[in-house]
């Protein structure tokens, strides 16, 4: 990428501040929950009002809003001074990875990092107010990155590596409440990422690993005041329960990692909450049911009534043999449904001009295709590949039944076969923005495909417990990995693109016309919402693994990004091996002189 003089002379400035805060000793695992004694500051509990329409200062949840547009209408930065952008603070963050979305509201900002540790600090000085450090079971031996936390009344609320959910004050870091949901002992797969909070119930899922069993598989509500758990629900069947037989007879016991590791979106007027899931193992079906077989909720979006936790209705994005996970945000929108044939390959036939529906939009799983469904629902409505994929071969526009491609599916061991996109996906849990202003969805892609090998006496046992191994390529005819798509969510046509040769990260858009996002090479960057023109971008040295936010305190509007370390910037990196980042976990904010 080009460099500027500007962004030149930041970098300088930005790496001064990064070496001296890596000097700085890590706090460690022991630190108590609240060091030292906060200040007493202004507080305004966060009701359930607030969440549904947030202050436009404020970003009080993963994507900020329920809707999961992560937009802002800030308006103060735009393309006409965005070049100015300064560096206004910085913070260390804890060796290891760094995957998370701050959280801001009164002026306080929310840092979620990993091993269940929760910093609070001035959200235009980065001074620290408290830090929060939990502690783990003598016995367990585990931790994860964390991508976000949730914020209610005056409680800040997780769930953790050892499967509780617990809150702390978000005055003072100090614990309120902790309720246990999974046995670590028996049920591994922990939450990588954290709740969302819905009409007063702390909604969540888990990420339910291969030795985990299937009763890790589970998304629960909990009450937000008191931790008291309200409802859980498994995303498989039981033996006997509609939907059994997709499963072949195989035993409850093997019926294992059908996970939820996103934070779902929710809808306040249907109220119901929408989850993503994951791929069921062994990705080979050969070596569980066989192919003919469903295995229902593989890969699906599910769509849960708020109060009870019952599934209302179930679409299969792709019945999964290569880790295809669907776990990645659900946009909710109310447009005009107007799919163009020359821009959409799959469309519902019923569909009629002009028509308006509620949908369930955006790029759910691995594949990297758009899915645009009806809310309420359930009922496909159009769909479109965004990079190359032969894993699908056509979609029943009448009934949205997905039809995989048989060269695709694997029918013995030791079974190479030619796979697009690749196991870090067309796009993966690195999050895409919607902007009301333009209509456009604006999606992280990446252009890699890979040879794909089921497991067998030539290949062994596979990679992460699914029975595969794979290596990755570039897709034929592409030198650039990384891709940003803005797309019609009326039409599906792509409205504009732009490339590069490093994989992208998570975007972020704002009123006033401009989208922020990473990569996996360190570039933090500004381009143009209408257009893709780029406007400004500024070298942090290391992966932006972290979800960018924007927000205001004073009447200033700032920009805060984070970077550090995550297997997708990982993979990623490995496809260009010119760039050389570095490894170090720092939040940095950015603001207007």
């Amino acid at each position: 990428m080009p460099r500027h003089p500007v962004a030149m002379l930041m970098a300088a400035q930005i790496m001064a501040v990064a070496t001296a805060s890596a000097a700085m000793a890590a706090p460690e695992a022991s630190t108590p929950a609240a060091v030292p004694a906060p200040p007493v500051r202004p507080y305004a509990p966060v009701t359930d009002a607030m969440l549904r329409n947030p202050d436009p200062a404020d970003w009080l949840m993963w994507r900020r809003t329920f809707n999961s547009w992560g937009f802002s209408p800030l308006d103060q930065i735009t393309p006409a001074n965005v070049g100015q952008l300064r560096l206004a603070w910085s913070r260390p963050l804890p060796v290891g990875g760094y995957e998370g979305t701050p959280l801001v509201h009164d002026g306080v900002m929310y840092i979620v990092e990993s091993n269940d540790r929760i910093e609070a600090v001035d959200a235009a000085t980065g001074e620290l107010i408290w830090r929060f450090q939990r502690k783990y079971p003598s016995d367990f031996k585990g931790g994860d990155t964390k991508r976000n936390i949730a914020i209610f009344g005056d409680l800040l609320i997780s769930t953790s590596a050892d499967g509780a959910v617990y809150a702390v004050d978000a005055r003072t870091g100090k614990p309120a409440w902790e309720s246990q949901v999974t046995d670590y002992h028996t049920q591994q797969g922990g939450p990588s990422s954290g709740p969302i909070v819905a009409g007063g119930k702390v909604i969540s899922g888990r990420a339910c690993s291969v030795s985990g069993g299937p009763e890790a598989c589970v998304m629960v509500a909990n009450d937000a005041l008191t931790g008291k758990e309200l409802w859980r629900t498994h995303t498989m069947p039981k033996p006997g329960e509609p939907g059994d037989e997709s499963w072949g007879g195989i035993p409850w016991e093997k019926r294992v990692t059908v996970g939820t590791w996103m934070p779902p979106s929710y809808d306040p007027e249907l109220n119901m909450i929408y989850f993503g899931t994951s791929i069921a193992s062994p990705a080979p079906k050969i070596m569980l049911a066989g192919n003919d077989k469903s295995y229902l909720n593989m890969t699906s979006t599910l769509a849960l009534d708020a109060d009870t936790g019952r599934i209302v209705w179930h679409y299969q994005h792709v019945k999964d043999y290569w880790d295809f996970d669907h776990t990645f945000e659900r946009i909710l929108i109310d447009t005009e449904v107007a799919p163009d044939p020359q821009a959409v390959a799959w469309i519902n036939p019923r569909l009629k001009p002009g028509e308006r529906r509620q949908v369930l939009t955006g790029i759910p799983g691995k594949t990297g295709i758009i899915y645009t469904l009806d809310r309420r629902t359930g009922e496909f409505l159009w769909a479109r590949a965004t990079v190359r994929q032969n894993v699908v071969s056509s979609i029943d526009g009448a009934t949205g039944k997905v039809t995989n491609n048989p060269a695709a599916e694997f029918t013995a061991p030791d079974q190479a076969l030619d796979i697009c996109p690749a196991f870090t996906g067309g796009k993966n849990w690195t999050a895409g923005a919607y902007s009301p202003r333009t209509h456009l969805m604006y999606m992280p892609l990446q252009n890699i495909c890979s040879v794909v090998t089921s497991a067998g006496p030539k290949t062994g046992e596979g990679l992460i417990g699914m029975a595969i191994d794979y290596t990755a390529v570039m897709a034929p005819g592409e030198t650039n990995v990384g891709t940003i798509q803005a797309i019609s969510a009326v039409t599906g046509r792509t409205i504009w693109k732009f490339q590069q040769r490093a994989g992208t990260m998570s975007l972020v858009d704002t009123g006033g016309g401009v989208l922020f996002g990473g990569d996996a090479v360190g570039m933090f960057q500004a381009l143009d919402d209408r257009t893709g023109r780029p406007l400004w971008h500024v070298n942090l040295s290391a992966p932006l693994s972290g979800f960018p936010i924007t927000y205001a305190v004073g009447g200033r509007q700032y920009v805060a990004a984070g970077t550090g370390g995550s297997p997708e910037a990982s993979g990623l990196g490995r496809m260009t091996p010119e760039y050389q980042p570095a490894a170090g976990s720092v939040l940095y904010v950015f603001v207007l002189p």
